[in-house]
């Protein structure tokens, strides 16, 4: 049978309009919840979104959120809603694998800033999201759990390194979901996945509990399927924290509130850039048209358009894999088999350095390994500057470009990724076609700023999603939602309904 989902069904209502009908008394989080794991239960099999589902935690959340809300002390406006969280964040009472045998039923002693957010706020942990393996893929491919299928079709990739995030939303097992951002492991898989995901400014949430991949590059980020839903979780997890010294002390921009204004007013006086260097040769057909439907879109509702050269933006990918592989080299040598996680061949006959070995050999897979060695060398003696420092000297150069842009310009846009999504297998020994799906989404993360993905469409050569990307300067994230929510309004007008209901529904027994 052919498993549907309906707005009389909890799981078919977004995250806002799950906080009105809990407000209003019509649904209970109980009910709520229950409908989410009965989901859970009937299609993750064949999407395999879920590492970790807490059943028993989820439900006593959800009784002590409608126990507050009868008392009339509800936490937040999402009490009650439930969320899952990739599971590269700290859990105190669930496993947090990483999506890497090296961390198999690790629990670990203390909460993420940004779970203890959504703790906080009376929201619901439904469980832990697949990813690839320490975040380093662009498929969910990587992970040592087996690949999460994109619902949209089964036999292709949801896009990576938060792939399972982004797939609980589509395949509605989710309303919500947190994933984190290092080179567009939020955004990409928004845009295959037909879902909305937001890279905020580096900073802008904390990155306490969020195992490092590459330090100056990850970003905790909203994941849902409208672009106000995104702003409503943005407001919880964001905010300044004492245990991330590079967490930025200032006021979280008023995204809600910006969504909220795009959603019912137009973009008159808003000046949009197209990036020029992303778009041509290695672009899908049906991706390009998809884009270029969407800019339409936006002069329609009153935004000035123009073209902006963002020249250092072809060095990105390039920089990029010199950089975040540095990075992880140095941040994945905790993982020694000495303190925490995996231990192989420790049975008294061998050295430290041996059992090390042994442990970094079958626990790391084959991506995390060629990363470790690719940025161990560009850091090596003698080849440092060569490598390490010339791609910071081009990370500064993006930086330039961006604030050059945004002098002339509000806000950016470009395809999201240059294709969609792939079919799984397609690209697992070519890494360089695997690495260009982050093409579009890289020069955020080098610089900082933030940047979100929405659906635009359809590809009219596949059917399957295409993802608009808008990239805003940092601390403007509000900007995002703004022309975001106004782009989604028309979007839906046009279509007569929300494109994510669109997706084909999953076949389940």
């Amino acid at each position: 049978m052919t498993q549907t989902v309906s707005g009389d069904d909890p799981t078919g209502l977004s995250a806002s309009e799950l906080a009105d009908r809990l407000q209003a008394g019509e649904l209970t989080s109980v009910e709520v919840t229950r409908a989410h794991l009965d989901r859970i239960d009937a299609v993750d099999t064949a999407v395999n979104a879920f590492l970790h589902v807490d059943v028993e935690g989820a439900l006593e959340a959800a009784r002590r959120a409608d126990a507050d809300r009868a008392a009339g002390t509800p936490a937040s406006p999402l009490a009650g809603v439930p969320v899952a969280v990739k599971d590269v964040l700290t859990t105190s009472d669930m496993p947090t694998t990483c999506g890497s045998k090296m961390l198999e039923g690790w629990v670990p002693p203390y909460d993420a800033t940004v779970t203890r957010r959504l703790r906080e706020a009376g929201m619901v942990l439904l469980g832990k999201t697949n990813m690839d393996e320490f975040a380093m893929g662009s498929s969910t491919e990587n992970s040592a759990y087996g690949p999460t299928r994109n619902p949209w079709d089964l036999d292709r990739i949801p896009g990576g390194s938060g792939g399972g995030s982004a797939a609980a939303l589509a395949a509605f097992e989710a309303p919500l979901s947190i994933g984190t951002d290092t080179g567009g492991s939020i955004r990409q898989p928004g845009a295959v996945t037909g879902t909305v995901g937001v890279k905020p400014t580096y900073g802008g949430v904390s990155r306490y509990g969020l195992v490092a991949f590459s330090s100056s590059l990850d970003q905790a980020g909203p994941c849902a399927r409208t672009v106000l839903d995104a702003a409503l979780l943005h407001e919880v997890m964001a905010g300044s924290d004492p245990m991330d010294s590079t967490s930025i002390d200032a006021p979280v921009p008023p995204v809600v509130a910006a969504a909220r204004d795009g959603a019912a007013g137009d973009l008159a006086g808003v000046r949009v850039g197209v990036v020029r260097e992303f778009s041509g040769e290695g672009y899908q057909p049906g991706v390009q048209r998809a884009f270029d439907a969407a800019v339409q879109q936006l002069t329609a509702l009153g935004a000035e358009v123009v073209e902006v050269s963002c020249p250092h933006f072809d060095y990105a990918l390039g920089a990029y894999y010199l950089i975040a592989p540095s990075e992880c080299s140095s941040n994945l040598a905790r993982f020694d088999a000495m303190r925490y996680g995996l231990r192989i061949g420790d049975d008294g006959s061998r050295s430290a350095e041996e059992v090390m070995s042994l442990t970094r050999e079958s626990g790391f897979g084959p991506e995390v390994k060629r990363r470790i060695m690719l940025g161990t060398y560009a850091l090596s003696s003698g080849y440092y500057d060569a490598y390490y420092g010339q791609a910071q000297k081009v990370r500064t150069l993006i930086t330039r470009d961006f604030g050059a842009a945004f002098e002339q310009v509000d806000v950016l846009v470009s395809p999201t990724t240059p294709t969609t999504a792939f079919p799984i297998g397609d690209r697992v020994d070519d890494p360089l076609a695997m690495y260009r799906a982050d093409l579009c989404t890289i020069p955020s993360n080098l610089a900082g700023n933030a940047a979100m993905s929405l659906p635009c469409g359809l590809s009219d050569e596949d059917g399957l999603p295409v993802g608009l990307q808008i990239m805003a300067p940092p601390m403007a994230d509000d900007r995002l939602y703004r022309v975001g929510a106004a782009y989604e309004a028309a979007r839906d007008a046009a279509l007569g309904g929300a494109l994510i209901n669109s997706v084909p529904q999953l076949e389940v027994a």
